[in-house]
């Protein structure tokens, strides 16, 4: 197996940007690296052009969802939407042209996984439409899952019982590196290879990617079982550290040889 590069829009305010993700909250002004002069919908293209699958739409906060629209418009059944969703509005964006769902906050009410609403979800969609976002913040030796913008914490861990008892109720796992996420200064080693170790299903990391080198690093460390992410750092988000063009080429060598 081997890693490939997913892409992803991140919507903050109806806008393309990208963000320290530690920062987010309740801020109205987070730090933000990037902010796109672009609308969703011409990244979308760029991606469906380039033959990039398996992507996501995130709309952090309100106020998103006219941009996340506009993206799945622009790319119908290439790309994952996550944000705000739930059992009751899960359909809505799978007939809007996402080809998944990507549910955090509203599974983790009072810091623990509520096993009704997974129900409820897998029940609605169906697990093959479902990616369950395991995003985390290392507290001591652990990860723990953080929801409502990447602020709270809960009570559940990143371990091994946590993701055998998702493993069958869910499509894919998807889990940014909070501590990491927009810094362009590595990504999360640790998490990484503990990832590796544990997941049977497809698997997104994304959080601190900075050079092409880190698609390496996350094919070694994560068993060849993760794809990455990389948001700040590629130029088609203002970074220097990955050129757009390399990511593509790169899934394109990887496809060649699968």
């Amino acid at each position: 197996m081997a890693a490939v590069f997913r892409p992803c829009i991140d919507l903050h305010q109806g806008q393309v940007k990208q963000i320290v993700g530690g920062t987010l909250g309740d801020n109205p002004d987070p730090t933000t690296n990037f902010v796109a002069t672009q609308g969703s919908g011409w990244f979308a293209a760029r991606f469906r052009d380039d033959h990039l699958g398996g992507g996501h739409v995130i709309m952090l906060g309100p106020g998103n969802e006219e941009a996340a629209r506009t993206a799945l418009d622009a790319y119908p059944g290439g790309m994952q939407i996550g944000g705000g969703i739930t059992a009751a509005n899960a359909t809505t964006w799978l007939e809007a042209g996402a080809t998944h769902v990507i549910v955090t906050s509203w599974l983790f009410p009072d810091g623990r996984l509520d096993e009704h609403r997974l129900d409820q979800l897998v029940a609605v969609v169906g697990r093959e439409r479902l990616v369950i976002d395991l995003s985390c913040r290392r507290r001591g030796d652990d990860y723990l899952v953080v929801t409502d913008r990447w602020q709270t914490f809960t009570d559940v861990t990143v371990d091994g019982p946590t993701i055998a008892g998702l493993t069958d109720r869910c499509a894919e796992l998807l889990v940014h590196g909070v501590d990491v996420e927009g810094l362009s200064q590595g990504i999360d080693a640790e998490l990484v290879g503990r990832l590796g170790s544990l997941v049977t299903i497809p698997t997104t990391y994304a959080g601190g990617a900075r050079s092409l080198d880190d698609l390496d690093l996350v094919e070694r460390l994560g068993r060849g079982r993760l794809d990455l992410t990389i948001g700040s750092a590629l130029d088609l988000f203002g970074g220097m550290g990955v050129r757009y063009a390399d990511a593509v080429d790169w899934n394109r060598r990887r496809s060649a040889t699968a």
